[in-house]
């Protein structure tokens, strides 16, 4: 059933913007923009819905005509085939927004278990989201990405931009294992190893105020590969968050840049926590939510034998891996969004 005087509210909100934006907007002008891009598409459903029901209505009082009866019988039946569809997108669209959606992404990915294997696998998933971005049309930008000896990643770090990156991104927060033949196994044995993927919301700086007097901010040496880099300065940064604890490093070639960025990956982080700290805070939060985030959750593994791969939370399995590790995640991201979508319509109906 589609709440009658939600649909009104929203209309007459939308209205409201609208009338303020054609007066000029003011200060607000940025935030009202925002909220009238996203409130159109939902009034537009809306129209189109009404639409539909007035068209129902005249159909049916076009059945009392002989002459006209039959092509109303037509009608009728393709309009009331067409309803639910209808009704079913605009439920869709009345469902509570994430506020962080709209946001670009801070994309951590770290090796978990299993060696120097788990440090080629993250390099691996660093590829698959980059090549997924570039399908996207989004911005892909290396934060930070340190290498091991044989071209794997010990750490690394990407900062996302686009439509909707952090709304479809969010879904790959977790435990991603892996099930192949090493390049360094000689026996051809399958191992298994694992990396671990974040996927933080960007935070601005008037949602996370950072006093000065709570970080600590450390310069250090970076590492290089010996000769031209042997001289290297001091540049690498390391910000320690002294009420949290969270560390967070940076070693680009410019110390300001690297400020910079470990700032606002500390940010991001520190917006994270909130945003989980209230999400805990709401009891009635269900408990299996697909995009949680939870970095301990296994989510995904990816078996090279079998060319699968298996989401875990919608137990999905897809045998198409080469395609996926070249960044082709629609299918399976696409299916996170509409589970998660179905989980919510169930409790709120």
């Amino acid at each position: 059933m589609v709440p009658m005087d939600k649909l009104a509210r929203i209309t007459e909100r939308f209205e409201y913007v609208e009338a303020r934006l054609n007066a000029g907007g003011g200060d607000e002008i940025a935030a009202l923009s925002r909220e009238y891009s996203e409130l159109g598409p939902v009034v537009a459903g809306i129209a189109a819905w009404r639409a539909a029901l007035d068209e129902i209505a005249a159909a049916e009082a076009m059945l009392a005509d002989p002459e006209m009866r039959m092509l109303a019988e037509e009608e009728l039946a393709r309009l009331r085939a067409d309803l639910p569809a209808m009704e079913q997108r605009l439920r869709l669209a009345l469902l509570p927004k994430d506020a962080a959606d709209a946001r670009p992404a801070i994309l951590e990915i770290r090796p978990g278990t299993g060696g120097e294997e788990a440090s080629l696998f993250a390099a691996d998933l660093a590829r698959m989201y980059q090549r997924y971005a570039e399908r996207m049309g989004w911005q892909f930008s290396v934060l930070e990405s340190q290498l091991s000896d044989l071209g794997g990643v010990k750490e690394f770090t990407a900062h996302v931009r686009g439509e909707g990156v952090y709304a479809r991104l969010k879904y790959e927060s977790g435990v991603h294992r892996v099930q192949r033949v090493p390049e360094t196994e000689a026996g051809g044995r399958i191992h298994t190893s694992a990396a671990t993927v974040a996927v933080l919301p960007e935070a601005e700086e008037v949602d996370i105020d950072i006093p000065a007097a709570d970080i600590r901010i450390d310069t250090m040496r970076s590492s290089g590969a010996g000769g031209q880099h042997v001289n290297t300065t001091d540049s690498a940064v390391r910000i320690t968050h002294l009420p949290s604890g969270i560390v967070v490093t940076s070693s680009e070639k410019s110390q300001h840049q690297n400020r910079a960025i470990a700032m606002q990956v500390l940010r991001a982080r520190l917006y994270e926590l909130e945003r989980e700290r209230l999400a805990n805070a709401r009891a009635a939060e269900r408990k299996a939510q697909v995009g949680s985030g939870d970095r301990s959750e296994r989510i995904r593994t990816y078996n090279f034998p079998q060319g699968r791969m298996t989401d875990h939370r919608i137990n999905l399995t897809l045998y198409a891996l080469p395609q996926i590790m070249q960044g082709d995640l629609t299918e399976v991201i696409d299916a996170l969004i509409a589970h998660d979508q179905a989980e919510r319509l169930a409790e709120i109906e």
